[in-house]
């Protein structure tokens, strides 16, 4: 082994420094993300040579674990299959009995949204991705999922699971992509309170917390009051569950505004697999009209009583009754005679 590295000793050192040097061009040489945009971020050139490396890697750790613990999982549920599947049928009872009485309110909501144009983004198309590898500190909350832009990734596109949003796409790489979760200090979501319709923007904090900020402290809001999407940024569509109000009080730093403590809907902390869309639709609400209904106009014509007035062509006009106004005859002299005498008049 001594011979060995005492023959090879100089080309053993050339090729050291020459590895040294390219990794440190390779951290200093920064790319953009997007070359046709000029504000793209620019991701060092090191880095971009990891993600890649690593990606299938993590990506056969994270799915030879998946298997185990679905495994786990699957066997352990079995023992209360039956006491869900109970609970499940009294859910449905319930729904049931809901959907029937907000039936003929959408179907209102519905007309006055196509009577007004109203339209309304929609989720299109999702693509399924696991959750590979977390990353970044307290402070700056992100996660690497198994799609990139081989999968058709790209920045800004929403990511979210079954319970609610999770974060947004932040950089694409050929074969993973980095999703900055809600709860790191440089995410925002448009929201708005369910039930007092209430509009602000959902912060991160940092760690593992959220707020919503831009609600006056004037409003009243209440603790377990539900939140959603506004669809008013222009990245999640409208009325995805978001999470819960847990307080509201006023803040001191910002005032007048309330610090509105938010619990999210989907745990940040337990990701396995998420949604990411890929294509919003829009759409605007359409009515078909049933031939056969009465419009609403004529039901109240029919139910009203009618006044009918009937005229007596033999009743006596009171006597203060205009009289017709007749123009006055004039007098027309007539020829005289031959003999001289004015005829009588």
């Amino acid at each position: 082994m001594e011979s060995f590295f005492s023959r090879y000793k100089n080309p053993l050192i050339l090729v050291a420094v020459l590895f040294v040097q390219v990794i440190a061009l390779a951290t200093q040489i920064k790319q953009p993300d997007n070359p046709n945009s000029p504000n793209s971020v620019r991701t060092s050139l090191l880095r971009k040579w990891a993600a890649t490396a690593f990606a299938p890697l993590e990506k056969g750790l994270a799915g030879t674990e998946n298997v185990f613990r679905r495994t786990w999982r699957n066997y352990v549920d079995l023992h209360d299959v039956r006491k869900e599947n109970r609970d499940l049928k009294d859910k449905v009872d319930q729904l049931k009995i809901e959907q029937a009485q907000l039936k003929e309110q959408a179907e209102q909501t519905r007309r006055l949204q196509a009577l007004l144009g109203f339209k309304q983004k929609f989720v299109g198309e999702t693509i399924a991705a696991q959750i590979v590898s977390g990353g970044g500190s307290e402070q700056s909350r992100v996660v690497y999922i198994d799609r990139g832009s081989s999968d058709g990734m790209k920045a800004n596109m929403p990511v979210i699971t079954p319970d609610g949003i999770v974060g947004k796409i932040k950089e694409v790489y050929p074969w993973t992509s980095q999703v900055l979760l809600l709860t790191d200090r440089e995410s925002g979501a448009g929201v708005v309170l369910e039930k007092a319709r209430l509009q602000g923007v959902l912060h991160g904090l940092g760690q593992g917390e959220t707020q919503v900020n831009d609600i006056m402290s004037d409003e009243k809001v209440q603790a377990g009051e539900q939140i959603v999407t506004s669809g008013g940024d222009g990245i999640y569509p409208k009325g995805l569950p978001v999470g819960t109000v847990t307080s509201a009080a006023s803040d001191r730093d910002s005032e007048p505004f309330l610090r509105i403590k938010v619990k999210l809907a989907a745990n940040l902390d337990q990701l396995e697999e998420v949604l990411v869309i890929t294509k919003m639709a829009e759409q605007t609400p359409q009515v078909v009209e049933d031939p056969n209904a009465a419009r609403a106009a004529d039901v109240l014509s029919r139910r009203l009583p009618t006044v009918t007035r009937s005229v007596d062509k033999n009743a006596v006009a009171p006597p203060d009754a205009k009289k017709p106004i007749t123009a006055p005859r004039k007098k027309v002299n007539a020829p005289i005679p031959a003999g001289g005498e004015k005829p009588p008049q």
